[in-house]
């Protein structure tokens, strides 16, 4: 059975982990004779296409050649998210002052912080472990390199597994920018930058898009020096340009450099330091840091898989496949970060469920019905959904914008978090609600609601009927709603209905 990257440090959390999702001693079963799905790949998308075929009475395979849970638990939401709270506790200690609070200033014990990110996963992990998805679920699990060798089977530790359809859910991988230098000097990504037991000094942090921006604000919460060079002229480049604006602000208050317009033109070596040299225009400079972390991009993990010998379409942006998630063998569908431009968990398992209705029960669900919300688990959080302005100007759609800052709502003065806003567009001269852009210590906790109202074709105008509890920040959404209503309210209405009242009095 082929390796897998060890866990470090080696302590007993990550032999839990690893005891759940790459257990050492697994045995692989012997192949049915054919399966109705085969899964490679147990990320998020491929556990739920596991599960939900399994729990349908499918007979299903899944194949891993590296760790349960895929990116997800091991290298990504579970122990940033986990990460990012011990962050955010020293930061309010640090700022209870504000608050009237006298308190100690505080200091990360950056070792108990890493244990109990990895004693978070470790516990998380027993929902995608190997067992109980071969025990509760009924599911073959094989441990190894799946790869197709014909366009109805698939190889795995000397077996063949033959099935009447497939899903690849390999997922993607951090980006080698393939910068001089840099192989030779060591660095960090995702995957690597949780084994930490003892803080870096100085960290730089090469990309300001999501993961880059979530640890560059929790590594430097924790008292870590973090400077982060960008080659963009702002952070988040897909996000709301006033979203970033906001960010970086606060980034900037927190104490983080940010080195925008920038690259990094070579890495050298001294003594125990890591010496970038940076060109922004005509100007250089070099930055002296202990650590390095990449985090400029992801690349799809389609390599080894024999997917010429499965008549599988592929290029650089991953896996080729059609709205049902079907690639360009009909037998064969593909689902999360593999096909999909949207990288986020959620989405894995919204693609998951459509694959589970199309290749098992002939349906026709298309993933551009999908409405789509994500969320930079920064402080403040910025959470979208839908189109942005600038999205739908490209596809011709002319939008009003309804913008309520929460300066103007009271719990957010209560709150002592005034900075941030929401923003919704919506289609000129309708209710209709084409996307919207939250910034707030919980963006993502509200988020959804929109979402649901856009899911469920409800207009603005029905937001501001909605009765939230008070005071809550999410009232800023309604009033969103109020402000849409405001404008239905033409000249002439308003005469006729100041008439009406006359006469009423």
């Amino acid at each position: 059975m082929p390796g897998f990257p060890e866990m470090f440090p080696k302590d007993e959390h990550n032999a839990t982990l690893v005891a759940n999702v790459h257990p050492p001693d697994w045995i692989n079963p012997e192949p049915a004779p054919r399966y109705n799905l085969v899964v490679i790949g147990a990320g998020t998308a491929g556990l739920v296409s596991a599960a939900g075929a399994a729990g349908l009475g499918a007979r299903v395979a899944l194949i891993e050649r590296r760790l349960l849970g895929g990116d997800c638990l091991n290298f990504g939401c579970v122990p940033s998210k986990s990460l990012i709270r011990s962050s955010r506790a020293i930061a309010d200690l640090r700022d209870a002052a504000r608050l009237g609070i006298r308190a100690a200033s505080g200091e990360a014990d950056f070792a108990a912080v890493m244990a109990r990110v990895r004693a978070v996963r470790a516990r998380i992990s027993a929902n995608d472990s190997v067992r109980r998805f071969s025990r509760e679920f009924g599911v073959d699990v094989f441990l190894g390199n799946g790869r197709f060798t014909s366009p109805d089977a698939v190889e795995v530790d000397g077996r063949t597994l033959r099935f009447r359809k497939a899903v690849i859910a390999t997922g993607a991988r951090p980006v080698n920018p393939g910068i001089p230098g840099l192989d030779d000097a060591g660095f960090l990504t995702n995957e690597t930058v949780f084994s930490l037991t003892r803080r870096p000094d100085r960290l730089a942090v090469l990309g300001g898009g999501p993961i880059g921006c979530e640890l560059s604000q929790a590594f430097r919460r924790l008292g870590c020096e973090v400077t982060i060079v960008e080659r963009a002229p702002r952070l988040l480049t897909r996000d709301d340009p006033d979203a970033a604006a906001i960010l970086a602000g606060a980034f900037r208050r927190e104490g983080i450099g940010l080195k925008l317009h920038t690259t990094v033109a070579k890495v050298a070596t001294r003594g125990g330091e890591k010496l970038l040299h940076l060109v922004s225009g005509t100007s250089s400079e070099t930055l002296a840091v202990g650590e390095i972390l990449v985090a400029v991009g992801r690349a799809p993990n389609v390599e080894g898989l024999g997917l010429d010998a499965a008549g599988v379409r592929f290029g650089p942006r991953g896996v080729e496949v059609d709205d049902r998630l079907r690639t360009t063998n009909p037998r064969v569908y593909a689902a999360g970060d593999v096909c999909s431009r949207h990288q986020f968990t959620h989405t894995a398992d919204a693609a998951a469920r459509i694959v589970i209705q199309n290749a098992l029960f002939f349906g026709r669900r298309k993933a551009s019905a999908l409405t789509i919300p994500w969320c930079t688990y920064t402080d403040p959080e910025i959470a979208h959904v839908g189109m942005s302005e600038r999205d739908a100007m490209a596809a011709g759609i002319p939008v009003d914008t309804f913008l309520r800052p929460l300066s103007k709502v009271d719990r957010a003065i209560a709150d002592g978090e005034e900075e941030g806003f929401v923003k919704v567009h919506v289609k000129k001269g309708t209710g209709r609600i084409l996307g919207a852009t939250i910034v707030a210590r919980h963006a993502g906790e509200m988020i959804s609601e929109i979402t649901v109202a856009m899911a469920g074709r409800l207009g603005l105008g029905t937001l501001a009927d909605l009765i939230h509890p008070y005071p809550t920040q999410a009232e800023m959404i309604r009033q969103t709603g109020d402000l849409y209503n405001r404008t239905r309210l033409t000249p002439l209405v308003k005469k006729i209905f100041g008439a009406w009242l006359s006469l009423t009095r």
